[in-house]
């Protein structure tokens, strides 16, 4: 039961983290008879059902549903609207998951927050870190006054506690291999997990899909009579020029105009996710909310999402990408091979246990020059020693540094390139974060003087 209340953010953290985090402990069945919804619908009616206050844009997907989260919002927020952002998981501090019109929950709210969301909770056996978590960005976007709020799934989307709204759009990004452990081996398994956003005539926008899935995604639309929007059919987009400071592209419907935007996200994978954003965002008009042409392209131009190709130290240049996946790490090969013409290369490479290691070993050796075996503070992090032996058993023959944190790995991989070469961290959002912390960058934001400096378009290269 409550007792004395929590005075500190530390306290707040640590009271939080009493809750079991079923993300970590990978024992747990995931089922609706463990992973329920009804204890947090319990906690939100026990606190006036707060994530019914406002329009809601749901996002789902194996990747991109970050970037597309943050386009959304801002793009909303250029639109003169008070925006509310819950992504997850953070890079550096846990505020980052509850924003406001792009600025991190203040310590004091979050204290009060949590202080406030005990006497609810604490009546409930079995709640999770998770569902106490969701309840804690519905509230605060509530007591915010937010005129609507872009809220990202945090595993799967059935079961997920996020998965209590009636949003005005369900997007669902693109569908690869991940949390394979939960969420099924193939993809219609995982179609079907993420697809369980979908709800009874809530329209659906969909990324590009492997077959397997989107069969799954458009039989649940089908059923719940929902209007499925599918990009490449419905709406359609071309890449153009890519630079280190963003992407260009075409986009619009089908059947309609074509316009051309920038996003200030960096790589060709950028220009679809753009363009989903586009299409939720279509929706979002429908549903009343005014949303000129200019503030998404305003929105696009100036969006704030760190870890994503983020290029923050120039000599040797140093590129922090958060691919987890062998999909992702495929995007990220193909950009740096586009846009990052420096040799040698490095990768600073930091990995869950149960993540995909050899597809995007597959992916990003080829490249590599070095491999930095890096071990990320986290308890599913793969130790130095194993990242080492996956990658000489993907055949790879150069150069591989073991380094204990993501300081000395930084260190070591900058003595390995020199000057003139090229460093890339990636492998999870938490080695990303980590290096981040080491560069004494901002939380939760971008450096954008260091990101200014672009390399020659592709098409002038090629040119």
């Amino acid at each position: 039961m409550t007792t004395d209340p929590l005075r500190t953010f530390d306290e707040a953290i640590d009271y939080l983290y009493s809750y079991v985090n079923w993300e970590v402990e990978r024992h747990v069945r995931y089922s609706p008879e463990v992973m329920t919804l009804e204890r947090p619908r319990r906690v939100l009616s026990a606190l006036g059902d707060p994530h019914r206050q406002y329009p809601v844009i749901h996002i789902t997907g194996t990747k991109g549903k970050g970037s597309v989260g943050a386009m959304c919002a801002a793009a909303l927020q250029a639109a003169g609207l008070r925006i509310g952002l819950y992504s997850s998981p953070h890079l550096q501090d846990f505020r980052e998951r509850f924003r406001v019109n792009n600025q991190l929950i203040g310590e004091e709210d979050f204290i009060a927050l949590v202080n406030d969301l005990r006497p609810a909770i604490e009546t409930i056996p079995d709640i999770t870190w998770f569902e106490v978590t969701t309840a804690l960005a519905f509230l605060f976007f509530a007591r915010q006054q937010v005129d609507a709020a872009v809220i990202e799934v945090g595993l799967g989307g059935r079961l997920d506690a996020t998965n209590v709204v009636t949003p005005v759009v369900s997007v669902i990004t693109s569908l690869s291999y991940d949390h394979t452990y939960l969420l099924g081996d193939s993809l219609a398994s995982i179609a079907r997990e993420k697809g369980g956003i979908i709800k009874p005539g809530v329209p659906v926008v969909s990324a590009p899909q492997p077959a397997e899935a989107l069969d799954v995604l458009v039989g649940l639309a089908e059923e719940a009579h929902a209007p499925f929007t599918l990009v490449g059919r419905d709406w359609l987009y071309a890449a153009g020029d890519s630079a280190r400071d963003g992407q260009t592209f075409v986009a619009g419907p089908a059947d309609g105009p074509q316009g051309t935007y920038r996003t200030a996200l960096t790589g060709e994978h950028q220009a679809l996710n753009a363009t989903v954003a586009l299409a939720a965002l279509e929706w979002v008009r429908r549903a009343g909310l005014n949303v000129p042409d200019e503030a998404i392209r305003d929105g696009f131009r100036r969006v704030d999402w760190p870890g994503r190709l983020e290029v923050v130290q120039r000599s040797p240049l140093l590129v922090l990408d958060a691919a987890h996946n062998g999909a992702s790490a495929r995007f990220l090969a193909a950009s740096l091979t586009d846009l990052f013409p420096q040799r040698p290369i490095a990768f600073i490479f930091g990995a869950s246990a149960d993540k995909d290691v050899e597809g995007m070993f597959d992916a990003l050796l080829p490249l590599a020059d070095y491999l930095v075996a890096a071990q990320a503070v986290h308890p599913r992090a793969l130790s130095v020693e194993e990242i080492a032996a996956r990658a000489r058993a993907r055949g790879y023959e150069r150069p591989i540094v073991k380094a204990p944190a993501a300081e000395a790995a930084l260190s070591l991989a900058s003595e390995l390139v020199g000057p003139d070469g090229l460093i890339c961290t990636t492998g999870s959002l938490f080695i990303v974060g980590e290096m981040r912390t080491v560069c004494g960058l901002p939380v939760g934001h971008i450096l954008p003087s260091i990101q200014q400096p672009a390399a020659p378009s592709r098409t002038a290269e090629q040119g």
